[in-house]
């Protein structure tokens, strides 16, 4: 059998993560400055923020970076450097498991697990939501315009423009050349864009080696981007970006090798088994949700229609 592809199973945070979604005061700060910028907003409190991240939800390449609560609101901030259109698809099903967790932490006062599903949806009730935001940071090679919305319903087989059924997901290009106003507003996003501005100039032939990242640190260093954060955390920041840039590397070799084109299309030959346990898992918890069919959740997550039926089977018999 032909050897594929390996990679570690759980990549480190990347940068932006590291930048925005960190619970320590600088990146509580940030996080807020980069809130008020999108929404217009002039919160001063950076712990209004409540942190309440998800990772490596159903495949390998769908790791969301930073969500949290404030003002009623659900935000879910995801960068990159990857053009994908099943955007509004994967933030559809984050937004499933952030719901999901959201109405379990609400309704139980005492020590829960995310296996818990909520009751309140079965109430007689309206039950109320925060209200869903899901911006993707795009700071990829592909030409894209400033900001752009893709929608769930651009995916249909059949196509729908009632807008019934329909899932958003704004897209921001942050690459340095096209932060136009924002930078105004939010310096922490324009310097991290300015910083893999640079480690792009750095290494224009390809993957950036560790000296060539090491270049763009000390130049981030001299720049003062983020107020110091890269002296603080050279060591890191370089280990991070070398780990994304394999990332991407590997995940361009599965698609010339065709793997991540029969991951897609839901075939379990070839699937990287860690892939495979958390799509089961999303299955789950989607079929615990009860507000989507069998049919649904098998071409959402890639399983066979009969592996999903199997599931709903046993979660019939299993105790409450």
């Amino acid at each position: 059998m032909e050897s594929q592809p390996t990679t570690q199973r759980e990549y480190k945070d990347r940068l932006f993560k590291a930048i925005f979604g960190r619970d320590t005061d600088e990146s509580k700060r940030w996080r807020l400055e980069l809130y008020n910028a999108l929404n217009g907003t002039n919160f001063t409190d950076p712990d209004e923020l409540q942190v309440n991240t998800i990772e490596n939800v159903i495949y390998i390449t769908m790791h969301n970076d930073i969500s949290f609560l404030v003002d009623d609101q659900m935000c879910l901030y995801e960068q990159q450097s990857t053009f994908n259109p099943n955007m509004p698809l994967r933030g559809f099903f984050y937004f499933a498991q952030l719901y999901h967790k959201h109405l379990v932490k609400k309704e139980n006062t005492k020590e829960t697990t995310s296996e818990t599903a909520p009751k309140n949806i079965l109430s007689s009730r309206l039950v109320k939501i925060p209200t869903p935001r899901f911006f993707v940071f795009y700071n990829g090679n592909k030409e894209l315009p400033d900001m752009a919305k893709f929608r769930l319903s651009d995916a249909f087989i059949t196509p729908d423009k009632t807008g019934d059924y329909e899932w958003t997901a704004t897209v921001i290009n942050i690459n340095e050349d096209r932060l136009k106003g924002i930078h105004k507003n939010c310096k922490s996003l324009y310097d991290y864009a300015k910083f893999i501005a640079r480690v792009r100039e750095c290494a224009k032939d390809g993957a950036p080696t560790e000296r060539q990242v090491a270049e763009a640190v000390d130049w981030a260093i001299r720049e003062n981007l983020l107020d110091g954060f890269f002296k603080r955390q050279r060591a890191e920041v370089i280990d991070l970006i070398l780990t994304e840039y394999n990332e991407q590397q590997f995940m361009q070799t599965c698609r010339e090798d065709g793997y991540v084109e029969g991951h897609q299309q839901g075939l379990q030959e070839g699937l990287e088994e860690g892939a495979q346990q958390k799509a089961v898992e999303a299955a789950t918890n989607l079929l615990r949700m009860k507000v989507l069919t069998p049919e649904q959740i098998a071409q959402g997550t890639g399983l066979p229609l009969e592996q999903v039926q199997e599931l709903a089977e046993q979660l019939a018999v299993s105790p409450a």
